[in-house]
């Protein structure tokens, strides 16, 4: 597998640039009938049940809170350590700086290894929230939020920052914000993040400040499940629609955090090795 430790040439490093830029052109495109997919929410705004509507008033609070001070999502630094120790034979992982300097490709296995152990968790969890239907419903959706922050904080860490951070935070909702967003959206969004490949200071104070898209976030999120989430109200057969909704969402958030935060990285190290 090479050397557990960051050792990277620079064409190693240009070369996994190509790959996100690549990437992040191909996002740009919205299916057609991803649009569509997002008409019935809007449609079905004034049919919602109060208590739903309460519950994501009480998803607003949450995810204004996490972005403030961490919330209920962080997650258990330990568990990630031992992950990406199952990568570097005798090494020992005891810090974020410690994840910082392990090679990228085995930043990227961990990585990986999030994403496939939060997918099969989501998939659990859409099968038992879709046996109820619209019931359950109310309950999926903040759960499915919390994994999606969860998984964010996990690659975080795999890569190297710290989820305590305010900034990383904000980072994390803007992930999701993309993961969500349409085609003008996901540009937009690219455009603020630039700052942090750039590590402008005084861009990223700025974007913390004017970080109200949180709220928009939770209602892009719920409009993104559109026609595909109106068939996990219907109670048993929500079952299967909701495993395989479930499960695509985060695999979905998981890519985007893995290539965003992993061209952060590169970005990092191609710069100390021009400096």
């Amino acid at each position: 597998m090479g050397s557990p430790l960051n050792n990277e040439s620079k064409e190693y490093l240009e070369s996994e640039l190509q790959i996100i830029s690549k990437w992040e052109k191909e996002q740009k495109g919205l299916w057609f009938w991803e649009k569509i997919g997002r008409l019935p929410f809007k449609l079905l705004d004034k049919a919602t049940p109060a208590f739903i509507q309460d519950k994501i008033a009480l998803l607003l609070d949450e995810l204004g809170s996490f972005v403030q001070s961490g919330g209920q999502y962080l997650t258990k630094e330990q568990s990630i350590f031992k992950r990406i120790e199952g990568y570097v034979p005798g090494e020992s992982i005891t810090s974020v700086d410690d994840c910082a300097n392990v090679s990228l490709l085995v930043m990227n296995s961990v990585s990986e290894d999030i994403k496939k152990a939060n997918s099969k968790l989501a998939t659990v969890q859409g099968a038992s929230t879709g046996i109820g239907g619209i019931f359950t419903l109310s309950i999926d959706i903040p759960l499915l939020l919390s994994l999606s922050l969860k998984t964010l904080q996990d690659i975080s860490l795999a890569y190297g920052f710290d989820p305590k951070d305010k900034e990383e935070r904000v980072f994390m909702v803007k992930c999701l914000q993309f993961a969500t967003a349409d085609i003008v959206g996901k540009e937009a969004i690219l455009n603020d993040l630039s700052s942090f490949h750039r590590n402008e200071q005084a861009d990223r104070k700025e974007m913390v400040s004017q970080l109200q898209g949180w709220r928009e976030v939770v209602y892009t999120y719920r409009d993104q499940f559109g026609w595909k989430k109106l068939l996990q109200m219907i109670p048993i057969a929500g079952m299967v629609f909701g495993a395989f909704t479930n499960r695509s969402m985060i695999a979905d958030v998981a890519e985007v955090g893995s290539m965003l935060y992993r061209k952060r990285r590169i970005m990092m190290r191609l710069e100390a090795k021009i400096d």
